[in-house]
């Protein structure tokens, strides 16, 4: 009887899930905002891309047309001519300062959510308002005191200048975002793995992290990101000063193609999209994942 049911209902689903894969223009709106969402988001990573594709004449004459002749010099000469050493210099020290800041950010702020979530104590409500509150503050406004502090213990000029500063500039978003999906396993997990002899690092380091690994992989998805992109701090340690770039990160290496009295655009074009590439794979290769993770700390 069960069997006929289940047979008899089958070419229903079947048609439910037809019409729900159909495409439908009952609400346009949705289709012509998304529409524009991509255009204002992929317009000027294409932008970009074309203008390092022809000459500052042809960007003069044509802004948003394609140049005519197309040529690739201006990537090459990045990529394997004159300008190849500093970049890819500017690539590794780019990614290991990235890497850094990222393992960092995760450890450091798993740790502090773990503690704010799991040791209910005087004090824990008003730590976990000071890192909130941090969401508010913006990083721009502590390079000055920052730089101070780093010229005194001798880190002006190192990559450790950069990476100290933007693991703190992180850990209140980290923090935020962890603190509930710590909440959110239940308690008799962890009293169930005290009973079976594990203690609280066992917990932490077995239980806790594969349950955590969502919000894990979207903080590290932010402050890489965020530390590939970052332009005021590295300007203010780093500096742009010097023959050899390579030293530098990425966003300062666009230095290399301004002079005094001109500037040469489409090779800054052309430097600004290979600099991009790293991080918007990044991004796109962990997007499931920073979903996922950002919905979870909204639940919680």
């Amino acid at each position: 009887m069960a069997t006929a049911v289940l047979e008899s209902s089958a070419p229903a689903v079947e048609q439910e899930i037809r019409q729900r894969k159909v495409w439908s223009w009952s609400q346009p709106w949705i289709y012509l905002v998304a529409l524009v969402a991509c255009g204002l988001s992929v317009g000027p990573v294409l932008w970009l891309g074309n203008g390092g594709l022809g000459t500052n004449a042809d960007l003069a004459l044509r802004p948003l047309g394609l140049p005519e002749p197309v040529i690739t010099r201006n990537y090459l000469d990045i990529t394997t001519g004159v300008h190849a050493s500093a970049f890819w210099g500017m690539v590794l020290t780019s990614t290991m300062i990235a890497v850094l800041t990222t393992a960092f950010v995760v450890i450091l702020g798993t740790s502090v959510a773990y503690a704010i979530a799991r040791f209910p104590m005087r004090g824990t409500g008003v730590l976990f308002a000071i890192f909130a509150a941090g969401l508010m503050f913006p990083a721009t406004v502590g390079i000055l005191p920052t730089w101070v502090i780093l010229s005194r213990i001798g880190l002006v000029g190192s990559m450790w200048g950069v990476i100290i500063p933007q693991v703190a500039f992180a850990l209140p978003t980290t923090v935020v975002i962890l603190t509930p999906f710590v909440k959110a396993i239940p308690q008799e997990m962890e009293e169930a793995a005290s009973i079976d002899g594990s203690g609280r690092f066992g917990f932490f380091f077995r239980i806790l992290l594969p349950l955590a690994k969502p919000g894990m992989v979207t903080v590290g998805a932010l402050a890489f990101v965020a530390s590939w992109n970052a332009y005021m701090l590295p300007l203010f340690v780093l500096g742009v000063g010097g023959a050899d770039m390579s030293d530098r990160t990425l966003p300062l290496g666009v230095q290399m193609f301004t002079s005094q009295y001109s500037s040469a655009i489409n090779s800054i074009m052309a430097f600004t999209t290979l600099s991009m590439i790293p991080a918007l794979v990044f991004f796109l290769a962990f997007q499931k994942y920073i979903v996922n993770g950002l919905s979870g700390a909204v639940k919680g």
